[in-house]
């Protein structure tokens, strides 16, 4: 009986966390201007993050030894960034992005 009380007060502790990190910083800059400098730089947030997500889904992480190459997430990324740069359109992307894989998938 014990565990399951731990275990509910772990989960409701988790969803509090959860939930201020992000109601936090919505109410906190509501009531005051960040600097232009900041707002610049959070600016990029979104790029390096996306950068992040492309590259770890393009190498194969293995212990001791060095990444190997994910062919077919790469290959099925290239159409996937012409997409992105003739469209601009977030849509059209994701679309691009998983019927290249999977007809990447389906032929190899």
């Amino acid at each position: 009986m014990a565990s399951t009380k731990i275990l509910l007060l772990t989960i409701l502790g988790s969803a509090l966390v959860t939930w201020l990190s992000r109601i936090l910083p919505f109410v906190l800059l509501k009531k005051m201007a960040l600097p232009q400098w900041l707002v610049d730089f959070l600016s990029f947030v979104p790029i390096v993050i996306m950068s992040a997500l492309w590259f770890s889904a393009c190498f194969t992480q293995h212990l001791g030894h060095l990444p190997s190459v994910n062919w077919p997430n790469l290959a099925a990324s290239l159409p996937t960034a012409l997409a992105a740069i003739l469209s601009k359109n977030l849509f059209m992307v994701v679309i691009v992005g998983v019927l290249s894989l999977a007809l990447i998938q389906l032929v190899f």
